[in-house]
């Protein structure tokens, strides 16, 4: 991020507020002659990166938070980590900007012209840019050290959610848990290897397109209706005042049973309904790897529907008493025996219940 502040000092004609103004006009997609504000799919994808840059929905905050103590202030933590994100992201994208508008500048041609995503604009946009700086090869070895770190970081905390969760489950795995994250460390450096061949730029608008576009988008959804309609928005808050000793306030209760949800259901019906055949500059790809995009997706998503059955079928009882039994807490189960269960209550009085009960 420093270096790209350093490279706007060095493009006067960048620090234009005007041009940095046009460059986010372009990158939003907001055309006032065509109305792209109303182009729903810039909302996707500014869902889908608000999951990527917070890592929330791929299980790292969790596996990270588990190491915490039990009274640690995760309110603290919450705001504090989004608000360092957003800040982080604005300044980003006045750095990113800067550099497109450098570049039509140079070039002599429209912003849409040298306006690019993904791949084309790390290693073909901002190479080209740092090229023609005073120490191109300084700042390119700096710009290059700079990705390396931030994608080792990145692999590191995507594994530490796999490794958590799965030696958290599984013993044996929790005793050679180093041979275990050598393993998963060793795979995923050779699944990474297809990245790199000829067709390797295919493969990764492939994965970043099906990988974690829809499926993290529906996982999130999963998880939201999970917290806050199956196990409560009301246990959910006691939990967190035996950790902190106070209710979360009726805005975040608000957010979690109603906003969240209907948000994040909207996002992925459109997204689906949406869908068009995947390209990469000139090429469209064909049919069978959209299909195997689409596998790639349904990989995760089917896992949810997948247990729910599989759960279901494992439980005794008549059909309401299975129902109950998988969406009520282990430690409440002998509730649910004496038929007590609190989700089969009047949906508007849980609902008032939950949300306006005094914090």
């Amino acid at each position: 991020m420093k270096k790209a502040l350093l490279w706007e000092r060095k493009c006067p004609v960048t620090l234009d507020p005007l041009t940095i103004f046009s460059f986010l006009v372009v990158h939003s997609k907001i055309n006032w002659n065509k109305n792209y504000w109303k182009c729903i799919s810039v909302w996707i994808d500014a869902a889908t990166q608000i999951f990527y840059s917070l890592g929330a929905g791929f299980g790292v905050l969790i596996a990270f938070a588990s190491y915490n103590k039990f009274d640690n202030n995760c309110y603290r933590d919450a705001l504090l980590t989004s608000t360092i994100n957003c800040v982080t992201s604005f300044i980003s994208g006045f750095a990113i900007f800067s550099i497109l508008g450098y570049m039509a500048h140079e070039h002599k041609v429209k912003i849409e012209d040298v306006a690019t995503e993904g791949a084309g604009l790390v290693f073909i946009l901002y190479p080209e840019a740092i090229s023609t700086l005073s120490g191109s090869t300084f700042w390119a070895v700096v710009f290059f050290i700079m990705l390396l770190t931030l994608g080792i970081d990145s692999s590191m905390g995507g594994m530490e959610a796999v490794i958590t969760g799965l030696a958290d489950d599984f013993q044996i795995l929790k005793q050679h848990r180093k041979l275990f994250t050598f393993g998963v460390s060793f795979g995923t450096f050779l699944l990474a290897l297809f990245c790199i061949t000829n067709g390797g730029i295919y493969v990764l608008t492939l994965l970043d397109t099906f990988a974690a576009g829809t499926s993290i988008l529906f996982a999130v959804l999963m998880e939201a209706i999970g917290v806050s309609w199956f196990y409560g928005v009301d246990r959910f808050s006691e939990d967190i005042q035996q950790m902190m000793g106070f209710k979360p306030g009726l805005y975040w209760r608000l957010c979690w049973k109603f906003v969240s949800p209907a948000f994040l259901l909207f996002v992925v019906i459109v997204s689906i309904i949406n869908f068009k055949p995947l390209t990469y500059d000139d090429y469209t790809f064909p049919l069978w790897a959209n299909r195997i995009g689409w596998g790639i997706a349904l990989s995760s998503m089917i896992l949810v529907p997948a247990y729910i059955i599989y759960k279901f079928m494992n439980v005794r009882g008549t059909f309401k008493e299975r129902l109950a039994y998988c969406i009520t807490p282990e430690n409440e189960h002998q509730l649910v025996a004496q038929g007590n269960v609190r989700q089969f209550k009047w949906i508007p009085l849980q609902v008032c219940g939950s949300l306006f009960l005094p914090a």
